[in-house]
């Protein structure tokens, strides 16, 4: 049943923890192209402190003690050592994770003594969250412990959206069970019934892809950025200065697939919002979920630019990295907006307008 309009100040706390869950995201990003991630090389510890201000003499002095723990880096150059930025941002990762499992225990309990309230399923939306930050951590443990392996990157990537996803949930039916008066919501049960499986087939292209990228980025040390060489013209929109280039080694493999992902995913959201848009005018309701589905078909074009411009302006010094982070943030964005598009139908479902319920 809807509620009356009146806003309910604690629906602030998932919201809070959707923020919360997309500085982590981001945090984990720039710690990837700062190639950070194995700066704490032990866990949950940081070369055995609880403090990320570790001296380069005292990360020798640990790598001695514990050759086991040493990664790839350390074991072709013994004398390198990780800056104190990269260590810093390592272990600020690390304690948001921890310090966000308060509120995401408050959030359980409350939502819990409200039950009758909210509903068992909201209950279960808020355990959900509290399961997936535990295994966020051991994918984290396990990430380190792997030497930043392709596959614990791209499924840490992927609980992460994951988790942000169940919070956007939650704040859009604690929303409609207690303010009602939210526009946001305020679209038919009938109407999201059919838009669902559009949405559904919309938000798992773009997470496949996310996934993808993730692979492309973090398989081979990141060496595959530049499978299809670099500059503008040789590097991107073309593979060596060909459109078709022969697919006889998997830096070429893996780019043109990611490329050809991209192409067909971005077409796929601009017919999907094409077809969105045409059964909001057929229904005369849901033009939120359209302006979503828009909103994320427009990120991912953008996108693309920001992936091209990053293979462009590489030169001898490398890549201009903030662009790969940037490319990271409008791709989780795209995603973000077509899964609260889809979890807004959910949310219409289990909570039809009050003009259904009469």
């Amino acid at each position: 049943m809807r509620g009356d309009g009146d806003c309910d100040k604690m629906s602030r706390l998932p919201l809070g923890l959707i923020v919360a869950g997309l500085l982590i995201l981001i945090i984990g990003g720039y710690i990837r192209i700062n190639d950070a991630g194995e700066s704490c090389p032990d866990w949950p510890t940081c070369f055995g402190e609880v403090h990320p201000f570790v001296s380069g003499e005292e990360q020798q002095l640990w790598w001695a003690d514990n050759p086991e723990e040493a990664d790839s880096r350390h074991d072709l150059d013994p004398d390198f050592t990780y800056d104190k930025m990269q260590i810093l941002s390592e272990w600020l990762h690390r304690l948001l994770v921890g310090i966000v499992a308060i509120p995401v225990l408050w959030n359980y309990l409350h939502v819990r003594s409200r039950r009758e309230e909210l509903g068992e399923d909201m209950v279960g939306i808020a355990f959900a969250g509290g399961v997936l930050l535990i295994l966020q951590a051991i994918v984290g443990y396990i990430t380190v412990k792997f030497d930043n392996a392709d596959w614990s990157v791209a499924l840490h990537l992927v609980l992460a959206v994951c988790w942000i996803s169940i919070f956007i949930w939650q704040w859009l039916l604690w929303r409609a069970r207690t303010g009602s008066k939210d526009k946001i919501n305020d679209i038919s049960a009938e109407f999201a019934l059919k838009s669902i499986p559009l949405l559904r087939q919309l938000a798992g292209a773009v997470l496949l892809l996310l996934v993808l990228g993730a692979w492309v980025a973090s398989t081979a040390g990141g060496n595959y950025n530049s499978g299809c060489s670099t500059g503008f013209s040789s590097g991107w929109p073309k593979c060596y200065d060909m459109w078709f280039p022969p697919f006889d080694n998997m830096g070429i493999i893996v780019q043109m697939f990611h490329r050809i992902g991209a192409l067909v995913i971005g077409g796929t959201l601009m017919w999907g919002a094409v077809r969105l848009r045409e059964k909001v005018r057929e229904y005369g309701t849901g033009d939120i979920l359209a302006r979503f589905v828009e909103a994320g078909t427009g990120l991912w074009l953008l996108n693309m630019m920001i992936g091209g411009l990053y293979i462009i302006t590489a030169g001898t010094d490398g890549f201009i990295e903030i662009l790969s982070l940037l490319h990271l943030i409008f791709g989780v964005s795209s995603f973000l907006a077509v899964m609260t598009a889809l979890l807004i139908c959910r949310v219409a479902v289990m909570e039809p307008i009050n003009t259904e319920e009469e």
